[in-house]
């Protein structure tokens, strides 16, 4: 196998990143003290991850390299740069946040801050572990959107490297990443990276379609290989003659998009045909709709399949105006005609700000109005829990969208799938509250009727009504949700506390769970402190209006009695070895422990103890009182990192009836009948065998393994004295009981 000089491949990734950094900045002066710096970090996240090595087997400084590379690719500034080259240092070795701020300044150091996962949290689910990691990068990137450039840069490498994982890990960093880091790279604007994002998930998440579909576009684009050519010299040409500056690219739709039309609409392979895409750049907006002219000259349009994004953006800034039309031969194609400044916003997407603007300083309020999804999402994160939290934001940001217009023609963009009451809602929380009805283009529609571009939206109001608690099934964005639960939070607290209450103390009779239990104040503050609220007549409220289900407070209640009952059995364990050394010795399984009576005792398989043996105690959590041997390698290496003093004398009770599991190996020369012998002797030795197997090995031995209930060592020993007179047997050991 080739010896990778990974030396000089570290080399040469870093040299690029410098170039990058250097072509990206027009002042020299700058270009220096930013290279200086980009040099600085690299020496130290070298430093800190040295000897760390990823499950590729490449030196660990790769990563960060590899996703500083992505993060300059995109023209970010210095400070991104670094913190890319440092975002692991936190989370995988000894230097701490205080180390980055001291050598790099607080702008890095809250970079860093926003990308390091909560990993020294004990959490109660993956669920929750994985809200409160995205919540932290959420309030991080309302602070500073280049926290989560960072972070789907970095998702983009782990990606790119995926197939040193298992098929299990495979398919779980594939799942999050489709649903949360390539909706968050498309709100970005930020398409190359989206589009390899998904296509690499997909690779893991179906592989077999993900084949399919990469072999038929091969096929597709060696029997079509010049179509592209032809189309983009006819467009060129005609461009040409009427004095239009253009730059003119071709490609293929990228793997997901094939994929995803293909399940949406429940088509087979051969019934996609657009596949083919044409962009045209100019240099000024005018151009663009003078070349859709131009091209509908040339190709006829396809009905209905002109889309003009320049007029009406998209929430993640992309601007383009898209037209399909039919080709020579029958060949649909698309054309998306752009201008540079809307090419580079759909490129870098938010980035873009970065590398043409110098900062945000200078364009900040219209920032501001771009990244407003994300107060929004902030807003609606607020007490929230895990699995409600993932799927809203599944919703609200990464959906698919409908444009709709209000009667004074203002548009109001939605999550696919939302109704007029999510419109109210997103025009004003007065507007939702007092809504009767609603109108689409003049016709009275149902509440829970589903928006389609272009509709037009009135709102029927009327005073003295408001919202209705089957709203909440109906409405399809947080935002409606959470203000209806606002209303009944505000208007109805009393009656919510009696009803809360009522449902509350049913579900508890209906499950089962004593009223009692869950009375105890110690129990309650914990659980009300867990769920962000202050007394427990605001859970009993939350239930009312529909804020928190009583599924949910009840697994929080039975949560922290678990935890109780766990803490009081450890202390009663304790309390009775300090308090009660010299009770008297009660046999338990043909062990005393001292100084507990009728205390739960179970034996180690690791060395699986019997009479005779010198022994010790373990006490465990929850599950009484471990018995090893005291020559056991797990007790040796354990007994000298025992800070908690639970490790305990034991000793074999005088009279001991119980016989105890034993496992034993016996090693030989291989030969016909060895299995045969073995059984013959235990057999005779009057020994109750458990289980045996045998396995023979390319060097001419064989080993017998087998478990057999002994009552002593002494009985034991006899056994092995008598294996060891068969023929060809070398030796016999003693072994765990798994």
């Amino acid at each position: 196998m080739e010896q990778i000089d990974y030396n000089a491949e570290i080399n040469k990734k870093f040299d690029k990143l410098l170039e990058l950094v250097r072509n990206s900045r027009e002042d020299p002066a700058v270009a220096l003290a930013d290279e200086i710096r980009v040099r600085e970090a690299f020496d130290f996240a070298c430093e800190a991850h040295h000897g760390q090595m990823r499950r590729s087997g490449e030196p660990y400084i790769t990563h960060p390299l590899e996703v500083s590379l992505i993060i300059a690719d995109m023209c970010m500034d210095v400070d991104s740069i670094i913190a890319s080259l440092t975002h692991d240092v936190v989370e995988d070795t000894d230097f701490e946040l205080g180390d980055i701020k001291q050598r790099f300044g607080a702008s890095v150091a809250d970079l860093v801050d926003g990308v390091t996962k909560l990993t020294r949290v004990n959490y109660t689910s993956k669920e929750e572990q994985q809200m409160e990691n995205l919540r932290k990068m959420i309030i991080a990137m309302a602070k500073d959107i280049r926290v989560v450039l960072i972070k789907i840069a970095d998702r983009l490498h782990n990606m790119r490297t995926l197939s040193f994982h298992t098929e299990k890990r495979q398919k779980e960093i594939s799942l999050e990443t489709m649903e949360i880091y390539a909706p968050l790279a498309y709100r970005l604007g930020i398409q190359k990276i989206k589009w390899e994002l998904e296509d690499i998930a997909l690779k893991y998440l179906d592989p077999v379609g993900y084949n399919e579909i990469m072999m038929h576009l091969e096929e597709m684009d060696k029997a079509h290989s010049c179509f592209l050519e032809v189309v983009k010299d006819a467009i060129s040409d005609k461009l040409r003659e009427n004095g239009i500056e253009f730059d003119i690219s071709g490609r293929m739709k990228h793997i997901y998009s094939v994929y995803r039309k293909m399940m949406g609409q429940n088509k087979e392979l051969n019934e996609i045909y657009d596949l083919y895409a044409v962009r045209i750049i100019v240099d000024e907006m005018p151009d663009c709709y003078n070349v859709l002219g131009l091209v509908h000259d040339l190709f006829k349009p396809l009905p209905g399949r002109i889309k003009d994004y320049i007029s009406t953006p998209k929430p993640n800034m992309y601007q383009s105006l898209h037209t399909t039309v039919m080709g020579h031969g029958g060949m649909p194609f698309e054309v998306q005609t752009r201008t540079w400044d809307m090419h580079r916003t759909a490129e870098y997407g938010i980035a873009a700000h970065w590398k043409y603007k110098q900062g945000i300083e200078s364009d900040s309020s219209k920032l501001e109005d771009k990244l407003a999804w994300v107060r929004r999402l902030m807003e609606t994160q607020q007490d929230t829990e895990a699995e409600d939290f993932i799927r809203m934001l599944k919703v609200d940001m990464f959906a698919d969208e409908v444009f709709v217009f209000t009667p004074k023609g203002d548009v109001i963009n939605l999550p696919a799938g939302a109704n007029p009451i999510d419109f109210a809602y997103a025009i004003h929380s007065a507007v939702g509250n007092r809504m009767t009805g609603a109108k689409i283009g003049g016709r009275i529609v149902s509440l829970d009727y589903t928006l389609q571009n272009g509709d037009i939206v009135d709102i029927l109001q009327g005073s003295g009504h408001g919202p209705s608690r089957d709203w909440l099934k109906m409405v399809k964005t947080s935002e409606a949700r959470n203000k209806i639960k606002q209303w009944f939070k505000k208007e109805k607290r009393e009656d919510n506390i009696i009803a809360g209450k009522a449902d509350f103390e049913r579900e508890l009779r209906r499950v089962g769970i004593p009223l009692a239990t869950v009375l105890q104040e110690d129990i309650q503050a914990a659980v009300v402190k867990r769920m962000a609220f202050s007394t427990m007549d605001d859970l009993y409220a939350s239930i009312g209006f529909g804020g928190t289900t009583c599924l949910k407070a009840i697994n929080r209640f039975r949560d922290e009695l678990a935890k109780a009952n766990k803490l009081n059995n450890e202390k009663q364990i304790v309390e009775k070895l300090i308090q009660s050394p010299k009770k008297p010795k009660k046999n338990v399984s043909g062990v005393v422990v001292e100084g507990i009576d009728n205390c739960l005792v179970k034996f180690s398989r690791c060395c699986a103890p019997v009479p005779g043996d010198d022994i010790i105690g373990f006490i465990t959590r929850g599950y009484g009182v471990s018995i090893h041997c005291k020559d056991c390698l797990n007790v040796i290496q354990q007994r000298k990192d025992d800070k908690d003093g639970r490790w305990i004398e034991v000793s074999w009770a005088d009279e001991i009836k119980e016989s105890y599991a034993c496992g034993l190996q016996v090693q030989a020369h291989d030969r016909d009948g060895l299995l045969m012998d073995v059984l013959n002797v235990i057999n005779a030795a009057k020994v109750k065998l458990l289980s045996i197997s045998a396995k023979s090995y390319d060097d001419g031995y064989a080993a017998v393994n087998a478990v057999a209930e002994v009552s002593s060592k002494a009985e034991f020993d006899e056994l092995r004295s008598r294996l060891l007179r068969i023929s060809a047997v070398v030796d016999i050991k003693r072994k765990d009981v798994h």
